[in-house]
């Protein structure tokens, strides 16, 4: 048994003394556990971070069996990320979100597109936290649980849209919210526009989509595996909210 494909490195764990073992995320094949012989040495450990782009490679004598996985390296995501602690912040909650909510050996293309997307752009000033945001959409839709961000649910009109609810997951107007505006989750405008460069939305607008799927992927993604959000996640939710606060250290 084997395959061979594009992937994405979402974890990796000390497996022995040089071993690792991992969780990537295939193009077809979904998440995926494996484990790496030497991926913790020289020549491994530069493949085996998180966020990496790789051509994998697994193999097993039976398809129950965790099986051998090697990868060669297409893109150092990490590396790059590590020159921006924010985008370093971000790389490590899209992994872990997609490694904690992905049920395993499921294929989950649209996912994959949108990680591969943000990591392949994580260098770029100003994208990955609304990449990040457009991710955990899709991630949701995936996963059975997506928005509808279409129209109002009250009133029908698809102008002005503004919140969305926290228990139906719809999208309500401005003028239709009155006295549930306080209640209702914030819609930020990039989400509302798949065209829209992710560069022009601004850190609160960003902070506001981080909540918005933050609340379903605890609620549904998460909540149906009795799980809560990944450290990770929390973190980068926790680093925005400070560094929209004026916090200095939250860079």
């Amino acid at each position: 048994m084997e395959w061979s494909e594009p992937a994405i490195v979402l974890s990796v764990a000390a497996f022995g003394e040089s071993d690792l073992r991992t969780i990537v995320l295939a193009e077809t094949h979904g998440a995926w556990h494996g484990l790496a012989r030497g991926g913790a040495g020289r020549r491994g450990a530069p493949i085996w971070q998180e966020g990496n782009l790789i051509n994998a490679r697994w193999v097993a004598r039976l398809p129950e069996q965790l099986g051998s996985i090697s990868g060669e390296l297409v893109h150092p995501a990490a590396a790059i990320a590590m020159a921006d602690p924010l985008a370093l912040a971000v790389l490590r909650a899209a992994c872990a979100v997609a490694a904690g909510a992905l049920p395993e050996r499921e294929a989950h293309r649209g996912a994959f597109i949108r990680l591969a997307r943000l990591l392949g752009g994580i260098g770029i000033a100003g994208t990955a936290l609304p990449a990040l945001v457009r991710f955990e959409l899709e991630l949701l839709r995936e996963l059975g649980y997506g928005l509808d961000l279409s129209s109002c649910a009250l009133s029908g009109a698809a102008e002005d849209l503004a919140f969305v609810s926290p228990r139906t997951g719809r999208a309500v107007a401005r003028g239709a919210a009155g006295d549930w505006a306080p209640r209702l989750l914030k819609l930020p405008a990039f989400l509302l526009d798949e065209d829209a460069a992710d560069d022009e939305a601004d850190l609160a607008a960003c902070r506001d989509g981080l909540a918005l799927t933050g609340h379903f992927l605890a609620r549904d993604a998460f909540g149906a595996r009795h799980a809560p959000l990944p450290t990770a996640r929390l973190d980068l939710y926790d680093r925005l909210t400070r560094r929209l606060n004026g916090d200095d250290d939250a860079r």
